[in-house]
């Protein structure tokens, strides 16, 4: 429909004129499936770890995720992103500058080529009416060629392909007794992650491109992916292995733990001097020894999309305890369906203010409480350093007997299986 309203309004040849060509539909910008600057472009940013803007006409701008070389991204309408392409920078003042000069050398500005509303009904009346939408959704079930050729396995039971690099058979239900196992209080914990205010759910489960050199990109090598078809984080979603390796894996995240580095990265305390290492490694070490960990945050954390990788990824690198300054409303939720435990800091405090370095082992207490059909307001936080013990009673933001139930559940499609096989 775009491609067809677009060719009768006679706009096509004037945006591919200046450049703008049809690449693909939907979330190709947002998911970040625009494809990469030009080799020279990427290079000199990366070389002079430049900081570079975009304009786009999406509906996302999270750092790293429209590309993974451009860390500023402004959301403008699409007449503005060509405005900014006509001017060629964004230091422009576009009501006051000029965007460029005419044959005569005389300055255009934004006034001057600026449709009225008048103009632009008269291009959407004479452009768009409902035969076209009729004559293109009539069939739109029925597929190309090349869909209708997709061989169609039968059964009522999904068939799972073990070779797939794109769906997986998920770890949620291995080994689940028919009835939930008592809730536990956490000791031995380790942090995984300290991280500062308005944290997204993108820094945590970013859905944009893969670069070759993470965990995510060396699993899909070591699975004969090439690197032209790695596709993105938010198309891999169905294989978990990709996703695991992903989580906290956004290049511009920001670990306090390991301080002087961007990405996916942490310390490692199974080793001795807790070297920098992947926070996928890492946390598959912490696994090895039965190590819970715990991630500290600052305010509004897993704000942004409300994705829910955001939260299975936490739950599958292990992470049983989240203590944030504050929550996102749903990624709060989407914790507890994934059987990880939200704490908040006492009101006015987060880990700084408590003299949390990351460096400490912590233990929660009081969480059994909730095997007994009491959700407690607080729980007993201790963490144990170099230093004397730092112990305080974090808020628990399990908010309703629902949420309780998910919890004591391992998560919320745990509970649901429950439920069916009770019935």
């Amino acid at each position: 429909m775009v491609t067809d309203y677009y060719e009768k309004s006679g706009l096509t040849p004037y945006l591919e004129a200046l450049d703008f060509n049809l690449v693909g539909y939907g979330c190709t910008t947002c998911i970040g499936n625009s494809g990469p600057l030009i080799p020279e472009v990427s290079k000199a940013i990366n070389d002079h770890d430049l900081t570079v803007a975009s304009v786009l006409s999406g509906n996302r701008n999270f750092e790293g995720r429209i590309n993974p070389d451009v860390k500023m991204n402004y959301l403008a309408s699409p007449p503005l992103v060509v405005a900014y392409a006509l001017a060629g920078r964004m230091d422009v003042d576009l009501l006051n500058d000029a965007l460029g000069y005419d044959q005569a050398g005389q300055p255009v500005y934004l006034r001057d080529i600026w449709p009225t509303q008048a103009e632009v009904d008269e291009v959407v009346n004479s452009s768009i009416s409902s035969e076209m939408f009729i004559a293109r959704y009539s069939d739109v079930f029925a597929g190309d060629e090349a869909w209708r050729s997709l061989p169609t396995p039968v059964g009522e039971v999904f068939e799972w392909d073990p070779l797939s690099t794109y769906v997986r058979k998920p770890t949620y239900f291995e080994n689940m007794p028919a009835e939930p196992t008592p809730v536990t209080d956490y000791s031995g914990a380790r942090v995984l992650l300290k991280l500062g205010d308005s944290v997204t759910t993108d820094h945590i489960s970013p859905a944009g491109s893969i670069k070759a050199d993470s965990p995510a990109g060396s699993y899909l090598t070591e699975h004969g992916v090439a690197r032209n078809d790695f596709n993105s984080y938010g198309s891999r979603r169905g294989n978990h292995e990709v996703m695991i390796r992903g989580t906290f894996a956004n290049i511009r995240l920001r670990n306090q733990l390991a301080a002087g580095t961007e990405g996916g990265f942490t310390r490692d305390f199974t080793v001795e001097g807790a070297p920098v290492a992947t926070v996928y490694d890492a946390a598959q070490a912490y696994a090895a020894q039965g190590t819970p960990l715990v991630v500290l945050a600052g305010k509004e954390y897993g704000s942004g999309s409300s994705r829910d990788w955001a939260a299975k990824g936490t739950a599958l690198l292990g992470v049983k305890v989240v203590i944030a300054e504050s929550y996102e409303r749903i990624h709060r939720s989407n914790l507890i369906g994934m059987g990880v435990l939200p704490l908040q800091f006492p009101e006015g405090h987060n880990a700084d203010t408590m003299g949390l370095s990351g460096d400490e082992t912590f233990t929660v207490e009081g969480v059994t409480e909730l095997n007994h059909g009491h959700t407690p307001r607080t729980v007993k936080v201790t963490a144990v350093g170099a230093g004397a013990p730092i112990v305080f009673d974090a808020v628990l933001r399990i908010d309703t007997p629902g949420e309780a139930d998910y919890y004591r559940n391992g998560g919320i499609m745990q509970y649901v299986l429950r439920s069916l096989l009770k019935k």
